[in-house]
Order: structure tokens, then sequence, then C-alpha cells
């Protein structure tokens, strides 16, 4: 009874579709700290403080502005980069509604800044 029992659970493993969901795409930032070629005023810069706290470009907004504010750098440059950068105390869901919105507004280019360069771009005043 329970060589058949494992064969059949052996059968339903090996015949299971495993899917995934697609969310957004965007690659993680390699730290190389030698890496200068990607100047930091090129960037929608996105810091999120708290809940519905965010920081962008240096100027507080709300949801409803960082949607308005975005849509409209997009239609200047599809290409232009989008950098999220969290503080640790944010809840997560705070970070998913952030890229939920840029999913929504076809954001091609995000990423996620590495310690390294969040120090060098404090020299230039962007963080």
């Amino acid at each position: 009874m329970s060589d058949i029992a494992f064969l059949l659970i052996v059968f339903f493993m090996l015949t299971a579709v495993f899917t995934s969901t697609q969310g957004l795409r965007f690659k993680y930032p390699e730290d190389d700290p030698t890496n200068t070629n990607i100047q930091p005023e090129e960037a929608v810069h996105i810091r999120i403080n708290g809940e519905g706290q965010f920081v962008v470009d240096k100027v507080g907004m709300s949801m409803e502005e960082l949607g308005g504010y975005i849509k409209s750098k997009m239609e200047q440059n599809a290409d232009k980069p989008v950098i999220v950068q969290t503080m640790p105390q944010v809840p997560y869901f705070a970070m998913i509604d952030v890229f939920d919105l840029l999913k929504q507004l076809d954001v091609q280019n995000v990423s996620i800044p590495t310690k390294t360069e969040i120090e060098r771009w404090k020299q230039f005043g962007v963080f």
C-alpha cells in the first residue's frame, strides 16, 4: 500500500505544471565601487520614507502626485531610469505599491541602489 502511495506521489510530482507570474523586470545593480558611468541626476529618484510618504527628486509627494510626476517624466523620455530606495523601517507593502504603480505606467527601467551607490551619490546630494 505504501509503495502505491509513493508511486502516486512521484507520478503527480512529475506531471504537475509549474507556472510563474511575472511582475516587474529589473536588473539588480552590481556592487562595483569603480563603476561611475551612470550619473545620478539622469534618473528619477524615489525614496520611500513610510506608508504614503514619498520623496521624489527631493520633493515630498503623495501616491497620486507620484503617478502624475512619473507619467510626465516617462512621456519626455521613455528610457529614463527610475531608482527606488526604501528606508529600512518602511513596511514591505509600501514598496510593492510603488512597483505596482510603475508597472501600470509601463516603466521599463527600474533599479534598486546598492549601499555603495547610495554612499557615492550622497556626495552629489542625491540621497
